[in-house]
């Protein structure tokens, strides 16, 4: 089974997807450390505070790291990117916005990228691309539940389907 995280930084995505792959016993890839690995970061944008990195390409060799894996935990604001066909569940992470401006800022983001990340998260900017990508979508409210909780909800969204 292959289960995709996504949502805006500081929504608890990592968190999520680091002990849901724990207690799957999925292996758990950063799609970070594909980036840096595979070098697809095609600029630094100085405005924005932030890698640009090449889509496309990121998405053919998570495609291909798919196909080598029964089962994976994929974890990163880019996921939804990877075509609905490999991808059985599309796990978005949402957070009220107080508790996210905290993290962003407990992060040492700048305001300007605070302000950005605030933004997507009020225009719910991967769960758009999300459901236009036509996932299979579980959306989950990180802000006050338990990772214990959230796990238990995504096993019970997994074993309806």
């Amino acid at each position: 089974m292959i289960i995709v995280l996504t949502g805006t930084p500081g929504t608890g995505k990592s968190s999520l997807a680091k002990a849901l792959a724990k207690k799957l016993k999925f292996p758990y890839l950063d799609v970070n450390k594909v980036i840096d690995k595979e070098n697809l970061i095609i600029e630094y944008d100085k405005e924005r505070d932030s890698n640009v990195v090449d889509e496309n390409k990121l998405s053919k060799v998570l495609v291909k790291l798919i196909k080598s894996n029964k089962d994976l935990i994929i974890d990163s604001h880019l996921s939804h990117y990877i075509p609905q066909k490999h991808v059985d569940f599309c796990i978005v992470t949402k957070c009220d916005l107080k508790v996210l401006k905290k993290r962003l800022e407990k992060r040492k983001y700048s305001k300007s990228k605070v302000r950005e990340n605030m933004e997507a998260e009020i225009f719910d900017i991967c769960l758009n691309e999300a459901i236009e990508a036509k996932h299979n979508i579980i959306i989950l409210d990180t802000t006050k539940r338990t990772l214990k909780g959230l796990i238990k909800t995504v096993e019970n969204e997994i074993n309806k389907n």
